[in-house]
């Protein structure tokens, strides 16, 4: 009963949201990325190569066998460094991608944890610190006022 209960809080503290969310967003992320990358990127690199495709791209290490009668008797052994290549083309994408938008998204936290910035509004527990810390430095003022009394 316990893992049921666990499960319950879970699902309602909205973890369970924020994951499924987070998993939509990312699954269309990675179709964004997937075209960006093949229908926007490489064909200006594979013109430059002169129309080279980096999918295809292989070293072969042995090559296939056929007999006569035009069946393959012996697969052909090839390292597809060209997928290779846009995989990491991928990552580099998707990583370029989200440091702009985690240094973005830092921005706006520095700047919404700014009490004094008045252009955002200050979280209310920001607000409350930021008050309490005021009110303390005046406190210790008034305490070492009277001390040197």
């Amino acid at each position: 009963m316990g893992l049921l209960k666990e499960f319950k809080e879970f699902a309602v503290k909205g973890n369970m949201m924020d994951m499924a969310i987070g998993i939509i967003i990312g699954a269309a992320f990675n179709k964004v990325i997937d075209v960006l990358a093949k229908q926007v990127i490489l064909p200006p690199i594979s013109l430059l190569t002169d129309g080279v495709n980096f999918n295809d791209k292989k070293w072969v290490l042995r090559d296939a066998v056929i007999d006569a009668s035009g069946e393959t008797t012996i697969s052909e052994v090839a390292v597809a460094y060209g997928k290779l290549s846009e995989v990491f083309l991928d990552f580099l994408i998707i990583g370029f991608t989200v440091f702009i938008i985690v240094k973005f998204m830092n921005k706006l936290r520095t700047k919404s944890q700014n009490p004094k910035d008045k252009t955002v509004v200050t979280p209310k527990d920001i607000q409350l610190l930021t008050d309490l810390k005021e009110l303390m430095v005046e406190q210790n003022k008034m305490l070492k006022g009277n001390i040197g009394q």
